[in-house]
């Protein structure tokens, strides 16, 4: 079973250890290495970083960064051996659990690479919907992103199990 805490000091090094992506999901890897995502948004305030453990085994870990507007931006980053085994969904829906728990927070968004759309079916199912597009520049090179929205309601009425 899947369970999320907040992030640890001494989990940093352990996610930071694990094994390279796949050749298919390398272009991510950079977000579990030294000035990866646990570098530049753990230290930020109003963030929490949630790890994921399935029987004390670190499967992942997610992010919500609060804004000033009541949203909060998320991420999610999986054990690089546990890509594939559903385990995103239910990272994913725990953490939207843990975010619209704050009754100041109205909306999450995130946002997908154009080129991953199996992440993006994944957010659809959870009841994320497009709220635009968006290029960023990651390690020097231009990405296109689209934008994902989930408000409080719309994450309250959602039946994902």
């Amino acid at each position: 079973m899947i369970t999320i805490r907040p992030l640890r000091p001494d989990d940093i090094s352990r996610i930071k250890s694990w094994p390279p992506y796949p050749l298919e999901f390398a272009m991510l890897d950079y977000s579990l290495r030294d000035g990866g995502w646990l570098d530049l948004y753990y230290p930020v305030t109003g963030t929490v970083v949630f790890v994921a453990e399935d029987d004390r085994d670190l499967a992942g870990f997610s992010i919500l960064t609060r804004e000033p507007d009541g949203t909060a931006e998320f991420r999610i980053a999986l054990h690089p051996q546990r890509l594939g085994h559903g385990l995103g969904k239910t990272i994913a829906r725990l953490t939207l659990e843990r975010g619209f728990a704050d009754p100041a927070l109205h909306a999450i968004r995130l946002i997908v690479r154009k080129n991953n759309p199996r992440a993006e079916r994944l957010y659809e199912s959870l009841g994320f919907r497009p709220d635009g597009e968006c290029t960023e520049i990651v390690h020097g090179d231009p990405v296109a992103f689209r934008r994902m929205l989930i408000d409080r309601a719309t994450f309250e009425g959602a039946d994902t199990p």
